[in-house]
């Protein structure tokens, strides 16, 4: 006899599936993590950690595995494979993301501009920390695991002209790492917005395509730039970087509740440590870039108070440009504590 698929069988295949264990119990479960940063890059380091911590909680039932240097995907396209289901997790910057979450981009705000990573995470592990967590579910399918990872403070790096101020950037040629905001915070202080890959960055430098860039320390560092020219900093924390910790929901929904509450536990107890380990590393790396002939300038609190404030008034014309939402705005405000 013909075999014949009629409606109702593909219904009963359909429903025996649905009905079967999400994940078998006799199968370890396999957890990618895809970053593009080097093996010795802060962030892997601590992604790695973490997994680790992950394999032994579970007893060996989920075996992960850590990418490193993009072998699976770029930051910029991460998003669309947690997605498709082509990676289980990534740690994405926010700015990686603004494409499809613009309010991840809530840092470039001027509220921001020359806060401490007290005042950040206070944004972050906040309200508005909360929304962007929201979207990224939403429009991501992902879900975010907790506290961000920080990358670390923004500065201000030049190759022939010594920053006393925000005003010596009048003229300049900045590169950034691209976004409407960045650009904006460029234009503001009377500088030419260039955005150029990082791994052109040092020959650029060294032909005065630009004439410095927004970046860290520890980027800097690792790419020993001073060969390239940069002798001096103007460390005013224009913003901080944070990397999103997240999770596929076709992943994650399949967990047992036992394994995501100790995967959640696991962050939320060794975020504190991350983040310490990362603000060392900026800080040794400052050092090392100080060896190297590196001149710093570091603006006083108030210095920087007077700055931000004359940023403020632009602060919903910011939002607008880099469609952040304004119930975000009013939040970064509030927890910056700038809000009129």
């Amino acid at each position: 006899m013909p075999l014949r698929i009629t409606r109702r069988s593909l219904i009963a295949g359909a429903a025996g599936a649905l009905a079967a264990p999400a994940i078998r119990a006799d199968e370890p479960i396999r957890l990618r993590a895809s970053l593009d940063t080097a093996p010795s890059h802060g962030r892997n380091i601590a992604i790695g950690d973490y997994l680790k911590k992950v394999e032994q909680a579970s007893g060996g039932r989920i075996k992960t595995e850590l990418f490193h240097s993009g072998q699976l995907f770029p930051d910029l396209d991460v998003g669309k494979a947690l997605i498709q289901g082509q990676v289980e997790m990534a740690c994405p910057g926010g700015w990686a993301i603004t494409g499809i979450i613009p309010n991840a981009d809530l840092f470039q705000l001027p509220a921001l501009y020359g806060q401490t990573l007290d005042v950040t995470h206070k944004v972050i592990d906040g309200r508005a920390g909360a929304i962007v967590a929201g979207n990224i579910a939403d429009r991501l399918r992902a879900h975010v695991l907790g506290p961000w990872l920080d990358l670390g403070y923004q500065n201000w790096y030049t190759t022939g002209r010594k920053l006393e101020t925000v005003a010596d950037l009048r003229g300049m040629k900045i590169r950034n790492s691209g976004g409407a905001g960045q650009a904006w915070r460029t234009r503001f202080f009377g500088a030419i917005p260039q955005t150029t890959a990082w791994p052109n960055v040092p020959l650029a430098l060294s032909q005065g395509v630009f004439d410095g860039l927004v970046s860290t320390d520890e980027s800097l560092a690792s790419a020993k730039l001073w060969e390239a020219g940069v002798k001096y900093s103007l460390a005013d924390h224009n913003f901080v970087g944070d990397y999103i910790p997240m999770i596929s929901l076709a992943f994650w929904n399949k967990l047992p509740a036992d394994d995501r509450a100790m995967m959640t536990e696991l962050w939320n107890k060794n975020i504190p440590a991350y983040r310490t380990a990362m603000a060392a590393r900026q800080t040794e790396a400052r050092q090392l870039l100080q060896q190297h002939g590196v001149t710093f300038v570091d603006p006083t609190p108030e210095q920087l108070a007077a700055t931000r404030k004359t940023m403020l008034p632009h602060s919903a014309e910011v939002a607008k440009e880099i469609k952040v939402a304004p119930d975000i705005l009013a939040l970064v405000d509030e927890d910056a504590g700038v809000a009129g």
